[in-house]
């Protein structure tokens, strides 16, 4: 299923109908909160575009309530841990989320960049340029991430061939990549959530959780 949800529209829903800026602890708790509250019924696999495309301001507080809070609750940190609480609040076991994040320009990028790498997080990001990853990332780690986009899917032995390492190596990394909801598993292969999320610039239609391509009904 892939959902979308912009970011502004929450916000004026949620806080004021003629505001634009995410600023204030509150108000991206409030945010964060109404994006939870749409997630919440949700089961099974699923890919939510988080849009700021209409946000002007977004400061440090803000990133951190929102994005950092959401990738806690339903990511996974740097270091391998599973990550699967925030404030206090389990995640539904049956829901395994992961987010693409759009219309991020430098000012948001600045206090995003700041929060990730504090917590450990790191998140894809997608522009007129394409996809790529924000935050903590290791290096080996982002290029068997960009590997995995250029092949479009990849196994193990498709990564180690691409870039000329040992299968085990190959696998260890699609693993790590995986528990930290950079880049998603069908079956024996790897899709980056890039090229899942490509599509659904207009789309916004759910995919069934068998393939990414796959359309379902309407979403938010």
């Amino acid at each position: 299923m892939i959902n979308h949800i912009d970011v502004s529209t929450v916000l004026r829903r949620t806080v004021c109908d003629l505001y634009s800026n995410l600023v204030t602890r509150p108000t991206g708790a409030a945010v964060r909160t109404e994006i939870e509250s749409q997630l919440a019924g949700v089961r099974g696999r699923t890919l939510t575009v988080i849009d700021f495309s209409n946000v002007n301001l977004l400061d440090f507080s803000c990133a951190d309530e929102i994005v950092a809070k959401l990738l806690l609750r339903f990511g996974c940190s740097a270091d391998g841990e599973s990550v699967g609480t925030c404030d206090d609040t389990e995640v539904p076991p049956a829901h395994e989320g992961y987010f693409l994040f759009r219309g991020l320009h430098d000012a948001h990028l600045d206090a995003i960049e700041t929060v990730l790498e504090r917590h450990g997080l790191a998140l894809v990001a997608e522009s007129s340029a394409g996809a790529h990853l924000v935050g903590s990332v290791a290096e080996r780690e982002r290029r068997a991430w960009e590997a995995v986009s250029r092949l479009g899917a990849a196994a193990a032995e498709d990564l180690a061939r691409a870039t000329g390492q040992s299968v085990t190596d190959a696998r260890a990394l699609l693993e790590a990549l995986a528990r930290r909801r950079l880049v998603m598993r069908l079956e024996e292969s790897y899709v980056a959530v890039g090229a899942l999320g490509g599509g659904s610039r207009a789309a916004t239609h759910p995919a069934d959780d068998r393939s990414p391509h796959s359309e379902g009904g309407a979403s938010e």
